[in-house]
């Protein structure tokens, strides 16, 4: 099962907490989302879709759930 991650760099590093517009649907930032991207700038967040009413929104809603602080970095290994 594939997992949707999002980076820092792919917001456009926003300095602002809010809700934003991107290719994939509107996506809120948090302050706390963002003190994490300040301390640790590669950090990849899973992406976490809200269900909108229907007759709210026609847009998929998205905030960001856990996140990884070395995404790029291969898993340890046991000895």
């Amino acid at each position: 099962m594939a997992v949707d991650k999002i980076t820092w760099d792919r917001v456009g590093r926003v300095t602002e907490p809010g809700r934003y517009m991107y290719t994939f649907g509107w996506l809120t930032i948090t302050a706390r989302d963002l003190e994490i991207w300040r301390q640790y700038p590669q950090a990849a967040f899973t992406l976490l879709a809200e269900h909108p009413e229907p007759e709210t929104s026609i847009s998929e809603e998205f905030h960001l759930g856990a996140f990884d602080i070395a995404p790029d970095r291969p898993p340890p290994t046991s000895h």
